[in-house]
């Protein structure tokens, strides 16, 4: 019988401990090491204990933690500032959390509407296949019937097509479209990108019928394909998007982006946070900028990635009945197995390195932007390994 917790149970934990960790490593309570390349689900960007980050929140903690936004924090205007600047954004507003800014971006999206005097315009249409968080929005806004079961009925202003199915999109459009929500490569999902084609056709279908093309770059966002936002290697650019994960490098904040045509149904009083944008996530959030902005950092980014998508590939061909595809984009890459995940995450697990789970039977492999050529090779000797054992084990399975 398993030991009562006084935590909630949704969760299925490893049995893994970790005190601390270093770069892209993590150490266990037993003193194990386990090359990290999960990253805490895309968030860890800089990896563990990364210098500049600790200094930065060591040196705000010691001044104020928190202030509420009924003052205005400097922090906040400065990170603002640096993230209108690098992207397509006039207008940031800081939340907690990836649902969070998703939640933003649907009022956002919504009141834009209200205010041009159409507050018939309310629906969303998303995609099959799409995570865009836990609540109770943002189940419905994924659509996914595993997340919504038992939660009452869905929140209408939803509407999920097919991903990749422009036709799909321009069918599903009507009086009350407000617009298009749209992750460039979905995560949970399986890491399934868009196409350059489908992305651009998207953004064209809002030009011509007035929507607004919402973006959730909340696991591909901030450096995580080698681009700082995922859409620049498409030649668009969206209305609003939905950050988070990698902002903060391990310290939970989001941010949702939008342009000041589409912000300006935002007025005071229609939204508010009262954790959001607090002192020590800007420090942090400034911190991760002055990293992954730096010159060269996102080259460095592309360098790795190709050392490990190249890997990949190779691994494919040698372990054609353990791996069926590889698929991704940067450092957002995903192996989709002829085996059950939950065979082939035990398999690496037992190589003392960490992946992540995804739908479609694909294991994400995420590691923290600062990894170098060589631990990627190091990860691929890993995966080798795993599939290796994993392949050998084939006919007894077979014959079993």
């Amino acid at each position: 019988m398993a030991t009562a917790t006084p935590l909630y149970e949704t969760y299925m934990r490893a049995p893994l401990r970790f005190e601390r960790g270093e770069g892209v490593w993590l150490i266990a309570e037993n003193g194990k090491r386990y090359l990290d390349f999960a990253a805490g689900v895309a968030v860890n960007s800089l990896g563990h204990a990364h210098p500049h980050l600790v200094e930065a929140l060591k040196v705000q903690a010691d001044k104020v933690w928190h202030l509420s936004n009924l003052y205005e924090v400097p922090g906040q205007e400065t990170l603002a500032a640096r993230l209108t600047a690098a992207t397509f954004a006039d207008k940031v507003f800081f939340t907690n959390s990836g649902a969070e800014a998703l939640e933003c971006a649907i009022k956002t999206a919504r009141r834009y509407h209200y205010a041009k005097g159409s507050q018939e315009k309310f629906t969303i249409i998303t995609f099959e296949g799409a995570f865009h968080g836990r609540t109770l929005a943002t189940i419905a806004a994924g659509g996914q019937a595993k997340y919504l079961e038992g939660f009452g009925p869905k929140a209408p202003g939803f509407l999920q097509v097919p991903f990749g199915d422009l036709d799909a999109v321009k069918a599903a459009i009507d009086d009350e479209t407000a617009g298009i929500l749209i992750e460039p490569i979905q995560g949970e999902g399986g890491i399934r990108v868009a196409s350059r084609e489908f992305l651009q056709g998207l953004r064209a279908l809002c030009d011509e019928f007035g929507l607004l093309l919402m973006l959730d770059e909340v696991q591909c966002g901030v450096g995580r394909t080698g681009k700082f936002f995922a859409h620049e290697h498409y030649g668009i650019t969206p209305d609003i998007m939905a950050v988070a994960k990698g902002i903060g490098g391990g310290f939970p904040f989001g941010a949702c982006l939008a342009t000041a045509e589409a912000a300006s149904g935002m007025v005071a009083g229609t939204h508010g946070s009262t954790y959001g944008g607090n002192p020590l996530a800007m420090a942090v959030g400034n911190a991760v900028l002055d990293v992954v902005l730096a010159e060269g950092f996102l080259e460095q980014v592309r360098d790795t990635a190709l050392v490990l998508r190249q890997g990949l590939a190779s691994l494919k061909d040698r372990f054609p009945d353990v791996i069926e595809e590889i698929r991704g984009d940067g450092l957002m890459l995903g192996i989709k197995g002829r085996v059950p995940v939950a065979e082939l995450l035990g398999a690496i697990r037992a190589e003392d390195m960490l992946a992540v789970p995804a739908g479609e039977n694909v294991v994400r492999i995420l590691p923290p932007l600062i990894t170098t050529a060589e631990e990627a090779r190091e990860g691929l000797n890993r995966l080798e390994r795993a599939a290796s054992r994993l392949q050998a084990a084939q006919p007894q399975r077979a014959t079993a």
